[in-house]
Order: C-alpha cells, then sequence, then structure tokens
C-alpha cells in the first residue's frame, strides 16, 4: 500500500469480498516521503486490518537503484518501474507474501487479470493502464497475484473511496519516480555520478554547444539543451557514452526514425506461438502511453520489426509486446530496447 487512493481502494474491496487482508508499505529510500505510510496505516486501521511496513531499503538500492545509475553512466534510460515491479513488488514482496503463509499478492495497478486462463490485459482505463510496467513479472506468479481495480475508471475508484470515506479519497496521484520523495531525478543522477561537460554535435559532427553529461539526457529529449547555435528546435538523436558526446538533429531529421529494435532481458507471458504462424501481428510500444503500434516480433533474433517508422526509441527503455483479442488487449510481454 503505497498511501494513494489506488491501493487503498484496492485494500477495501478486497476486504468486502471476503478475503483476510494484510497491508503492506515498503520503505524504498531515505527520500520517502513518511506522509505515504502515514497515510496507508490510517486506510489499514479504518478497514480494520493489520499493516505492516517493509524497510527494503538495502535490497532496493541493490536490486534497483544501482541498476539505474549504472544504467545512466552506460548512456542508457532504465525504467525504474519496471526495475522496481521485476524486482521487489513481484520478487522480493512475493517471497515475503509466502513466509507469511498469505497466497495471494495484491496492488494497486490498473491491469486486469483474468482468473480463468491467468492472462494479463490492458485495464478498462486506457489512460490508466499501467501493463507497460508489468511485462517482467515471472510467468509462474501470474495465478498468485491480483489487481482489485483493473475492472475501474480512475473516477469510479475515487468515487468508491469517497463512499467507503477512505482518508486518501481526495490524494493527488504521485508524481515522478516513487523511490525518490521530492527529490528530483537530475538531482538524484548529480549527486552520484559526477559532472562531466561534453560536445553537443549534429548529425554532421559540427559542435552545437556543450552539456553537462550525457547521462542527463535521453533519445528524443528536445529541453535542457544549451546550443547557441543552429536554428532550432533540437532533440536528441543519440548519445555515445564513451566519447562523452550527445548528437541532435530537427525533429523530422531521419536519425531520430527507426523501424526496428533489438531487445534484451525478454520476458515472455505467453508461448512463443503467439510470434509465429508465420511473422504474426502483434502490438507495441517503446514508452509509457504511447497508442499501440502494429509490429512483429522475431524470438529468434530478439527483433521488433514496427509497420511504421517510430520517433525517438530510447536505448534501455522497454518495448512492452500485446496481442489485440476480443477482450482486449493481452499482454505478452517484453524486453530492454538495446
Amino acid at each position: 500500500m503505497s498511501g494513494g487512493v489506488d491501493s487503498s481502494v484496492s485494500a477495501a474491496k478486497l476486504k468486502n469480498s471476503g478475503y483476510d487482508v494484510v497491508g503492506v508499505h515498503l520503505k524504498l529510500s531515505q527520500f520517502c516521503n513518511v506522509r505515504d505510510e502515514y497515510d496507508a496505516r490510517s486506510v489499514c486501521q479504518a478497514l480494520y486490518i493489520p499493516f505492516y511496513v517493509f524497510d527494503i531499503t538495502k535490497e532496493y538500492n541493490e536490486r534497483v537503484a544501482s541498476d539505474l545509475i549504472a544504467g545512466y553512466a552506460r548512456g542508457v534510460t532504465p525504467n525504474p518501474d519496471v526495475l522496481c515491479n521485476a524486482h521487489i513488488k513481484f520478487d522480493l514482496v512475493f517471497e515475503k507474501m509466502k513466509a507469511l503463509k498469505f497466497n495471494l499478492l495484491a496492488t494497486g495497478h490498473y491491469a486486469l487479470l483474468k482468473n480463468k486462463n491467468k492472462k494479463i490485459y490492458a485495464a478498462k482505463d486506457k489512460n490508466k493502464d499501467q501493463t507497460y510496467f508489468l511485462w517482467g513479472i515471472k510467468k509462474s506468479i501470474v495465478d498468485k497475484i491480483f489487481f482489485p481495480i483493473g475492472d475501474m475508471e480512475k473516477s469510479e475508484v475515487r468515487a468508491l473511496a469517497q463512499k467507503l470515506k477512505l482518508k486518501t479519497s481526495e490524494k493527488k496521484d504521485s508524481q515522478g519516480i516513487c523511490f525518490l520523495g521530492d527529490i528530483s531525478l537530475s538531482q538524484f543522477l548529480k549527486d552520484r555520478l559526477s559532472t562531466c561537460p561534453g560536445d553537443i554535435i549534429d548529425t554532421q559532427g559540427n559542435v552545437l554547444g556543450k552539456h553537462p553529461g550525457h547521462y542527463f539526457f535521453t533519445v528524443g529529449q528536445r529541453h535542457g539543451l544549451d546550443i547557441k547555435t543552429g536554428k532550432g528546435p533540437y532533440f536528441v538523436v543519440s548519445k555515445n557514452a564513451k566519447k562523452n558526446e550527445i548528437v541532435v538533429g530537427k525533429e523530422n531529421d531521419p536519425a531520430l526514425f527507426s523501424q526496428t529494435a533489438k531487445l534484451m532481458k525478454i520476458n515472455l507471458l505467453t508461448a512463443k506461438d503467439d510470434f509465429s504462424a508465420p511473422r504474426s501481428t502483434i502490438w507495441a510500444r517503446c514508452r509509457y502511453r504511447q497508442p499501440l503500434q502494429k509490429a512483429t516480433f522475431d524470438v529468434h533474433t530478439k527483433t521488433l520489426t514496427f509497420a511504421q517508422k517510430q520517433h525517438a526509441i530510447a536505448p534501455g527503455q522497454s518495448a512492452v509486446l500485446y496481442k489485440k483479442i476480443k477482450q482486449g488487449f493481452q499482454l505478452l510481454g517484453g524486453g530492454i530496447i538495446k
């Protein structure tokens, strides 16, 4: 329980459905907002359910934060929410759940899970759908997880919270990266990666400006570029970590577009047959809330090929795969973009 309205309503729905519910709040770092823990505890008290705090600062640093820092240092753009779900919420916490003799892990994610076939689908609320962050879940635990609000719109979640008089009913949705609290990602990286000035160049190699460190920028980024020559706006096309260079181009620069992406650390939640027969059409996205795009995926070469060229595919981000079926979009799995 994060201390927000989504996990609060999830707990309330389970309690009202007759489940034996325990609320768990995760302390992920020194930056966590103590108000969130207080709100989660207050909701559990109102629901008359036990409340625990798991201090997993050490494990989070080892499994998520360190990978995040290392990724930025290498010149890629990792997604901490994907890492957290795969290595913390649906791995470490799942193991702790089993140790406490509970047999179901529920979260406030916006996703649908069909109990009959144990497959994950996009949520009813398409604007809030969070399946993009769930592709790293182990296939073996899908029958042990539950998403109580996946069949609700956000407005319905808030309305139910108000009806139940939950303390978090009017609480704003969290912004940014959860373990950073009020600290910005840029400041977090500055505190851990020394400033390393380098050149900003165009695709022809002309120097246009300077940057404080390539790791503060990602492919497709427009704002924050200190360019005083040429006519903008400019966008980050690529990064060369070894040379500490950022390559930029105009919005329609061909270098910003790609039709294929090589994936690594692939996790599939379905049989490989879904990608054969031959070159079956699937749907994919390379960033959160990007409209789903038609594509094919070759499981042998680990190559994702889009029907149309895509803008600013960023190495380190997640490419998430779906299949369109009658019930909606089924989550097939995903991988990290090389």
